[in-house]
């Protein structure tokens, strides 16, 4: 799909740029509340929602160890990865959470695509201007940094990365993207790029390769 949308955009001799995220800790920190009021809006059947608020409101948890037993705990985040019950209630999470952002993106007129593989999310912009293309990202990331809060999620700062696709004919020099502000880092565009079990290489500034890694 990525290679898709750049190839598109290559057709209108426009770069392309992603900026790269991981959801910190997501699957321990899905909060309960929110998953219940989620199916309550998303329309399922009443006996539905009720079965899920059942499994998931008010449960509670004790440590023992040896003699110890600690008193009863409230366990109100999490979905275990082992559950049967992950993708669907991980995917319902998340696709509110994306709506809301595509929204607030609309209104500010900032035009950004999304992708998302569970919790490994990319923003993806396109302009023939590296500074359109670097602001589009930062206001983008800083919508999206501020909303996975307000859910209960956190970015993971240390693992944002960026990267541009052009078809220039010339030396291709991208600009670096500055997110301090944003609590990130000042994020140097690479040559090659790591994307879950994909490496992204240029080739001669006009094409790249897409591996697999083994």
């Amino acid at each position: 799909m990525l290679t898709h949308f750049i190839c598109i955009e290559w057709v209108k001799n426009y770069t392309t740029s992603v900026l790269s995220f991981d959801i910190m800790q997501f699957f321990p920190l899905l909060n309960h509340h929110i998953l219940s009021s989620i199916l309550d809006k998303a329309g399922f059947d009443p006996k539905v929602s009720i079965f899920f608020q059942n499994y998931l409101i008010s449960r509670k948890t004790k440590y023992l160890w040896n003699s110890f037993s600690c008193p009863f705990l409230n366990v109100d985040i999490r979905v275990e990865q082992e559950s049967a019950l992950l993708p669907i209630l991980s995917a319902l999470y998340l696709l509110l959470i994306f709506h809301i952002f595509e929204k607030q993106l609309k209104n500010l007129k900032i035009p950004i695509s999304t992708l998302l593989f569970v919790d490994d999310g990319l923003l993806i912009a396109y302009n023939d201007s590296m500074n359109i293309l670097n602001v589009n990202l930062f206001c983008s990331y800083n919508v999206i940094s501020n909303l996975l809060m307000k859910f209960g999620l956190t970015i993971e700062h240390g693992k944002i990365e960026v990267f541009y696709f052009s078809r220039l004919q010339k030396v291709f020099n991208p600009l670096s993207l500055d997110l301090i502000y944003l609590e990130g880092s000042v994020l140097h565009p690479k040559t090659t790029w790591y994307y879950l079990e994909f490496i992204f290489d240029f080739h001669q500034h006009i094409n790249f390769y897409i591996t697999r890694l083994s």
